[in-house]
C-alpha cells in the first residue's frame, strides 16, 4: 500500500512539474528573424495560444510557424492548418496578413470572375510564349493542406475523383491518382510541366507533404489546357493555359472551370469552398488570400534583360507586377524568356488583377522594343 502511495505521489508530481514546464515553455527559437512571424509573435500570444488546437484538424500554433523556427529564409513563416486558424490565432494572423497584403484591419474582399469587365488583351505582336492563370479553392469544413487529416485527405480526393466525372464539353478529361501512377503517365505529365513533386522544404516543413503520395493526384482535359492539381498546398490549384497571349480566353476558361468544380463538389458533399468577407477565399499559406490568383505569361523581354534583373524588378514593382524566371519561383532564369504576373492577391478583384498583368505586359513590351533601339 505503502509502494503504491509512493507510486501516486510520484505520478502526481511528475504530472504538475510537466504542466508547469508547458504553462512557461519559451517561445521558440525562430531562425527566420526577419521574418513576419518573428515580427508578430510575441511570448504573451505564445502563452495564451500554444496549448489551443483547432477543432477541424486539431491544429496547433507550433505547428502553424514550424517553417519560420526550421529555416533561416522565411518572409513570411506561417501556415493555416484550416479554416479555424485564422480566428483561432487571429492575434498572431491578422497584423501579418495585413502588412503583407496592405489592408486596413476592417478590409472587405471582393470577387469578380466576369470576363466581360476585361478591357483589352496583350498585344498581339508581343513575344508571348503562353499564358498560365491558376487560383487555389478548399472545401469548407475540412482541414487546409498543412493541418488536413489523412482521412480528410482522402474524403477530398474521392470527392473530386466522383465530381470531375460530371465535367463536360473542353472541360472533360481524366483523373490521375499520384498513388500507383503508372510510370508512362508519370513521365508524360513529368515532361508536359504538369506534374508536382515532393520535395519542396516550405511542403514538408509545413506538413503539406505528409502521407506522400497518397490522397494527391492531378486532372486535366483533352485539350491540357484545364487543370485541377488535388491535395498540393491547396485541396484544389485550379489551373486555366494554352500558348499565345490570348488572356482573355484562358481567363474565361478558368471562370467556368472553378464553377464547375464547385457545383460537381457541392452536388457531391453539400459543401461550397471557404470563404470569408474579410479575406475572400481561405487558402493554406496567407499570402494567398483573396483571390488566390496568379495570372502570368511567359514573354520575351530581351531589351530588359540587357537592362539587367535588377531594374526589370524595379520596373515591375511600380506596375504592381513580379517577374521571375521561367523555371518558377526559385528555379532560375532561362535566357531573356522572364515569367511576368500579377503581384497582389487580396485587396482587388479577379479582373482588376488580370487586368493590371495584361496593362504591364504591354507597357513592358512597348518600352523592352524602345530599349532594344538604345541598345543597338
Amino acid at each position: 500500500m505503502l509502494a503504491s502511495t509512493r507510486g501516486s505521489f510520484k505520478l502526481s508530481y511528475y504530472n504538475e512539474y510537466k504542466s508547469y514546464l508547458s504553462s512557461v515553455m519559451a517561445l521558440p527559437t525562430i531562425k527566420s528573424t526577419h521574418s513576419l512571424v518573428a515580427k508578430y509573435l510575441t511570448q504573451e500570444k505564445w502563452d495564451e495560444l500554444k496549448d489551443h488546437k483547432t477543432a477541424t484538424s486539431g491544429f496547433t500554433l507550433e505547428k502553424a510557424i514550424a517553417c519560420a523556427v526550421e529555416l533561416d529564409n522565411q518572409h513570411v513563416g506561417i501556415y493555416a492548418g484550416d479554416g479555424d486558424s485564422y480566428t483561432d490565432f487571429a492575434a498572431v494572423f491578422d497584423p501579418i496578413i495585413q502588412e503583407y497584403h496592405g489592408i486596413s484591419a476592417d478590409a472587405k474582399h471582393t470577387s469578380d470572375m466576369e470576363v466581360s469587365n476585361l478591357k483589352g488583351n496583350i498585344n498581339p505582336d508581343a513575344p508571348v510564349h503562353s499564358t498560365r492563370i491558376r487560383v487555389g479553392r478548399n472545401i469548407d469544413g475540412y482541414g487546409l493542406s498543412a493541418g488536413i487529416t489523412k482521412q480528410q485527405r482522402l474524403d477530398v480526393e474521392n470527392l473530386f475523383k466522383s465530381a470531375s466525372q460530371k465535367f463536360e464539353d473542353d472541360l472533360s478529361g481524366d483523373y490521375f491518382p499520384l498513388t500507383g501512377m503508372d510510370e508512362k503517365v508519370r513521365q508524360k505529365l513529368v515532361d508536359d510541366h504538369f506534374l508536382f513533386m515532393s520535395g519542396d522544404p516550405n511542403l514538408r516543413i509545413g506538413g503539406m507533404e505528409r502521407d506522400w503520395p497518397e490522397g494527391r493526384g492531378i486532372f486535366h482535359n483533352k485539350e491540357k489546357s484545364f487543370l485541377v492539381w488535388v491535395n498540393e498546398e491547396d485541396q484544389f490549384r485550379i489551373i486555366s493555359m494554352q500558348k499565345g497571349g490570348d488572356v482573355k480566353g484562358v481567363f474565361e476558361r478558368l471562370a467556368r472551370g472553378i464553377q464547375t468544380v464547385a457545383n460537381s463538389v457541392k452536388g457531391e458533399c453539400g459543401k461550397e469552398f471557404m470563404r470569408s468577407d474579410k479575406f475572400g477565399y481561405i487558402h493554406t499559406c496567407p499570402t494567398n488570400l483573396g483571390t488566390g490568383m496568379r495570372a502570368s505569361v511567359h514573354i520575351d523581354l530581351p531589351g530588359w534583360n540587357k537592362e539587367g534583373l535588377d531594374k526589370l524588378k524595379a520596373r515591375c514593382e511600380e506596375l504592381a507586377l513580379q517577374p521571375r524566371g521561367t523555371r518558377g519561383e526559385s528555379g532560375g532564369q532561362t535566357g531573356h524568356t522572364y515569367d511576368i504576373s500579377n503581384k497582389h492577391r487580396l485587396g482587388y478583384s479577379e479582373v482588376q488583377l488580370v487586368q493590371t498583368m495584361i496593362d504591364g505586359v504591354n507597357k513592358l513590351y512597348e518600352e523592352d522594343l524602345e530599349l532594344q533601339k538604345q541598345q543597338e
